[in-house]
């Protein structure tokens, strides 16, 4: 009678024991290496531009924004949940944040100018957390379907910021924006070495700390998790909020890369973002995979599009080569893992 409810999903998660709590990262997770090491052949034998130190800087610094959108994408499908609103929240978020810094500019942009500038990535990511905070309610409180809500929520923002910008580019951003999305530290873009710790701590957190071990107990059975004491909502809503938040960063960085906002910034993002999760090990179904795989999931994307650009592929070509490529990844790691794909 004293026995305690335990989840069925227990051999996912890294609850159980200290052994469980080191899962940081999976011998699975490398399945993409392979994969990664043939499109790096393959990208030196097209081009010899393809090694070169400013062309792989390229690769990761292009990749950061992404891999923000895919780390908080990640964490809400080993949940159990997904957002399609992410792609749409990169490009709203920045606007939001614009529209209430910067004054009408000639016409072209009808900014408020109602904040000091200082406060437009505070604004950003307050807009991206609010975001997520809303796809939350929708979803926890009202009970929505989650793929039908962020779905809306992605179509609505994406015409709240053709309207906000008419259609058009805002090419004047603040300073603070230029500064993360162009400087360097170490040689290295500023941009990288932060998704790169984003990364390093959500790792840490899935793999050591008991709220982040709950998220896999969540994905492979909310019902049995609730059983056990996990607080299922709370922690969802967290979830969500923190992709929002992500989204929102995303932004600041692309913006900041560029240093524009474009009126279609984010479009079409979603299913790169999903294919990256995907073929980094992230189950659809929740309750399984790491984000170090995730990442794994990003760079193979990344070197994909920059291996057709350096080979002369017409841009025609770009998406079913994309597609194509993404499957005979996802059969690779299938079977350098050998565990199956839902």
């Amino acid at each position: 009678m004293t026995d305690t409810i335990r989840p069925p999903v227990a051999e996912r998660t890294t609850e159980p024991g200290p052994r469980g709590r080191l899962k940081l990262i999976r011998w699975s997770d490398f399945s993409l290496v392979p994969v990664i090491l043939v499109l790096m052949v393959i990208g030196f034998i097209v081009s010899p531009v393809f090694l070169t130190s400013n062309n792989l800087i390229s690769v990761v610094q292009q990749s950061s924004e992404l891999s923000l959108l895919v780390l908080g994408e990640a964490l809400i499908l080993i949940t159990g949940r997904m957002d399609l609103s992410l792609e749409s929240t990169i490009g709203i978020a920045p606007v939001i944040a614009m529209w209430l810094v910067l004054p009408s500019s000639g016409g072209r942009f009808t900014g408020l100018g109602l904040l000091p500038t200082w406060s437009a990535i505070p604004l950003c990511l307050l807009a991206g957390l609010a975001v997520g905070v809303v796809n939350g309610f929708l979803m926890l409180k009202l009970r929505v379907n989650g793929f039908i809500a962020t779905l809306g929520m992605l179509t609505m923002l994406r015409g709240l910021q053709i309207g906000i910008t008419e259609g058009k580019s805002i090419t004047e951003v603040p300073d603070s924006f230029r500064y993360l999305g162009k400087t360097s530290w170490l040689g290295v873009p500023a941009a990288v070495w932060i998704c790169l710790a984003l990364f390093a701590i959500g790792g840490c957190v899935l793999a050591w700390l008991r709220h982040g071990r709950a998220l896999y107990a969540i994905g492979g059975n909310p019902e049995a998790a609730r059983a056990a004491g996990i607080r299922v909502d709370r922690i969802t809503w967290v979830v969500l909020a923190v992709g929002g938040l992500l989204a929102g960063f995303a932004g600041v960085l692309y913006t900041g890369h560029y240093g524009s906002v474009a009126a279609n910034q984010g479009n079409g993002w979603i299913f790169q973002v999903f294919a990256a999760a995907v073929i980094g090990g992230i189950s659809l179904k929740g309750g399984r995979g790491t984000l170090f795989g995730a990442l794994t999931g990003v760079l193979t994307l990344q070197l994909v599009v920059n291996v057709m650009t350096l080979g002369g592929v017409p841009a025609l070509w770009n998406q079913f080569l994309n597609g194509a490529i993404i499957i005979v990844a996802l059969v690779i790691s299938r079977f350098a893992s050998g565990e199956k794909q839902d």
